[in-house]
């Protein structure tokens, strides 16, 4: 396994509370590695240099984890793609570079057309 630079993190997000799960949900959510900066944002320098080490996962009930990787889009924005031949659409990262990705922050994620809240509740 190749060593990553001090800055790199693994991230975990969780369902928020939404309509359907007012309490969210623990067993909905990603898990990924990326490089953060001092601020907790995307390091996107560092991103560049080692993109094939920034791994996504999805996960979610009574269905198989995908496995993907973050992606930085044309214009700048980031996103989760699982199938890197490009033909499925990625999951969009709402404002992704100017998130902080600290413990009890919010992000958002559009996935298959809908817009929905994930908790931040690890970073190690």
């Amino acid at each position: 396994m190749t060593q990553l630079p001090h800055g790199f993190r693994q991230i975990r997000m969780e369902l928020a509370r939404e309509k359907g799960h007012p309490d969210g949900a623990r067993n909905s959510g990603y898990s990924f590695v990326a490089p953060l900066d001092s601020a907790g944002r995307i390091d996107a320098a560092e991103w560049a240099k080692h993109r094939d080490s920034c791994r996504v996962v999805k996960f979610r009930p009574d269905e198989a984890d995908e496995v993907g990787h973050l992606v930085r889009r044309p214009g700048g924005s980031w996103a989760f793609r699982y199938d890197i031949s490009g033909a499925d659409d990625d999951e969009a990262g709402y404002r992704f570079g100017d998130e902080r990705f600290e413990v009890g922050e919010y992000v958002s994620v559009h996935e298959d057309g809908e817009m929905h809240t994930f908790r931040v509740v690890s970073v190690v």
